[in-house]
């Protein structure tokens, strides 16, 4: 798939992606939102440059952006003739869950743990008392995704033959620009480079292990199976999105819309969410921090995802990611 012909693809004057020719090698590429690419190897005048070295120096490299997005400069490419890959490949990548107040009610409810025969209005009454709770507690919910679960934001999704109940979860992804590390909540703008769209795709038949619930929720195998976390296609600079936490994602399924929420229903916002992970780990530049998923996944609609399905997700300014669902084994 190819991005979609618009007078503007995200805000702001510029964006990084990863691209390539046909049938040539990904390189780091600063577009423009009207539809070109300039290719930064050529203007950095480093053959091996990947847009991860962009971001390990984006400090010394935001102003020369600036500078070549505002400039006559090379010549620039036209996007549709050049495939769009995702924009990073990250050392790390932190998802987040339970982030969205009816999203948690919505997935407590269709997570019903073994032995667990309450009936849904208790259930959805426990999911906000704990949510009060853990908002109270300032406690955000983060684990670890795998960087080889990351594909491209028009490339296909192959849906495993042992994922039951495939599903989107269209999120908010923050791209790190500084090395973080025991970050405060009222310094974490410094410490990010950009936005882009990510979809936090789960088998929810997996979510949790039956043979030892006791364990709780298996996040590696619900999670990370090749091609779930479709990325991109842009990564916008911060300074060009005026508020993260005001921001409306939206993802359709075959044209239909399934999730439409505003940032704002977020529990723990952007910064608190960087402020959080950097407690624990160290967070370096090119990584992704995943913000969470508003409500409206497959579960809470009874549809998972299945072959030939088509999932369109956008986030305000940050444009707009295609992919197809293909079952294992298909064509």
């Amino acid at each position: 798939m190819k991005p979609a012909s618009t007078s503007a693809l995200f805000a702001g004057p510029f964006a990084l992606a990863t691209l390539s020719a046909p049938d040539g090698p990904e390189f780091p590429a600063l577009v423009t939102p009207d539809g070109f690419a300039l290719d930064l190897r050529d203007a950095f005048g480093e053959d091996r440059l990947t847009t991860l070295d962009v971001l390990d120096r984006w400090e010394s490299a935001l102003p020369r952006l600036r500078a070549l997005a505002a400039g006559p400069g090379p010549a620039r490419t036209a996007l549709t003739d050049l495939r769009v890959h995702a924009p990073v490949s990250p050392r790390q990548v932190f998802q987040s869950g339970a982030n969205y107040r009816q999203h948690v009610i919505d997935l407590h409810v269709a997570h019903r743990a073994p032995g667990d025969d309450r009936p849904e209005s208790e259930r959805r009454a426990e999911a906000a008392e704990i949510m009060d709770r853990r908002a109270a507690e300032d406690l955000p919910y983060v684990f670890i995704g795998l960087p080889s679960a990351i594909t491209g934001p028009y490339d296909d999704v192959v849906l495993p033959a042992w994922a039951e109940q495939p599903d989107w979860e269209l999120e908010l992804a923050v791209v790190i620009g500084r090395p973080a590390h025991r970050v405060p909540v009222e310094d974490a703008a410094r410490y990010i480079a950009g936005y882009t769209i990510a979809n936090d795709l789960t088998d929810r038949a997996t979510v949790f292990r039956r043979d030892m619930p006791q364990i709780g929720t298996d996040w590696l195998r619900s999670k990370n199976a090749p091609g779930f976390t479709p990325l991109g296609p842009w990564i916008v600079p911060a300074e060009s999105i005026a508020d993260p936490d005001d921001l409306r994602v939206t993802l359709k399924l075959n044209g239909e819309t399934m999730q439409d929420e505003s940032t704002r229903d977020m529990i723990f916002k952007v910064a608190r969410m960087v402020s959080y992970a950097s407690q624990a780990a160290r967070l370096l530049p090119g990584d992704l921090v995943l913000t969470g998923s508003p409500a409206g996944n497959g579960m809470h609609w009874g549809r998972l995802l299945r072959d030939g399905d088509v999932m369109e997700g956008t986030v305000t300014g940050l444009g707009v990611q295609r992919t197809r669902c293909v079952a294992e084994g298909a064509a």
